[in-house]
């Protein structure tokens, strides 16, 4: 039989489309149920866990408390913000200290050609039940470390206020004062030299899904690469995100990286 290490991307409350969660995403609790049950069944198949979790204070640039209309209303979530906006004034952080900071992050993040500020909903605050592991993916972790007497390595992402983090290994724009935002090497580096077949899953397939695997398909070598394997029923888009969910899987298969189902797996 097949031996399988596993990266489990943000598999948290706070993402699932259960009551209570602030940024569901459609399909994300069926698709953590799916992987629990598997986890359940395959254990002892499973050499290495890793988990990521979104972390977060209440308040930081990319969520609605951090930032005020021009007549100080509030942002409501899903706004994109400019660095342009916000030297018109269109925008504006809360504490006015953190206007400078800011806009030149703005400016930076939108240099790279990639990214532009979302405003979010306040999500995954760390210690809150939306920062907790869906709770039949948690039994079922628990149970495997029971069994194998190996420890699921976590993995807390996106901890610096002043910057967005999708990637589990680094910020969107890293800095140099926090090395929390830099590229994570030793957990890059662990998951370079595992042996076995790397399954990833978790939420959500459009943001940190796709982060998380374009910088593993920068980093890792490539016959690594093609050892790693999408489990495209445990990973959703975030609902308006869907083509950026198809492009990606695209990309990655291009990049020598498999895609399938659970049911699929040898």
């Amino acid at each position: 039989m097949s031996a399988y290490d596993l990266l489990i991307i943000d598999p948290q409350n706070d993402f699932l489309d259960i009551e209570g969660a602030a940024l569901p995403v459609p399909g994300a609790n069926a698709d953590m149920h799916r992987l629990a049950d598997w986890l359940t069944q395959h254990a002892e198949r499973v050499r290495h866990i890793t988990v990521t979790l979104d972390s977060h204070a209440s308040v930081g640039v990319e969520r609605t408390t951090f930032w005020q209309k021009a007549d100080g209303s509030e942002v409501t979530p899903f706004t994109l913000i400019t660095a342009a906006q916000v030297q018109q004034g269109a925008y504006r952080p809360r504490h006015a200290p953190w206007a400078g900071e800011v806009l030149n992050y703005l400016q930076a993040l939108e240099a790279t050609g990639q990214s532009q500020l979302i405003v979010w909903p306040v999500h995954c605050v760390t210690g809150t039940w939306g920062h907790n592991i869906h709770s039949g993916l948690s039994e079922a972790i628990a149970a495997w470390e029971l069994t194998t007497g190996r420890v699921c390595h976590k993995v807390l992402k996106g901890q610096n206020p002043l910057t967005e983090q999708y990637s589990a290994f680094k910020a969107e724009v890293p800095r140099a004062d926090d090395e929390r935002t830099l590229l994570n090497r030793p957990l890059m580096q662990t998951l370079s030299a595992l042996g076995a077949t790397l399954l990833v899953a978790g939420e959500a397939l459009s943001h940190c899904v796709a982060a998380s695997v374009t910088d593993l398909m920068q980093e890792l070598p490539v016959e690594r690469l093609r050892q790693t394997v999408l489990l495209t029923d445990c990973m959703s888009p975030v609902s308006g995100f869907e083509a950026a969910g198809t492009a990606f899987l695209e990309g990655a298969r291009a990049a020598g990286l498999q895609t399938r189902t659970l049911v699929e797996l040898a």
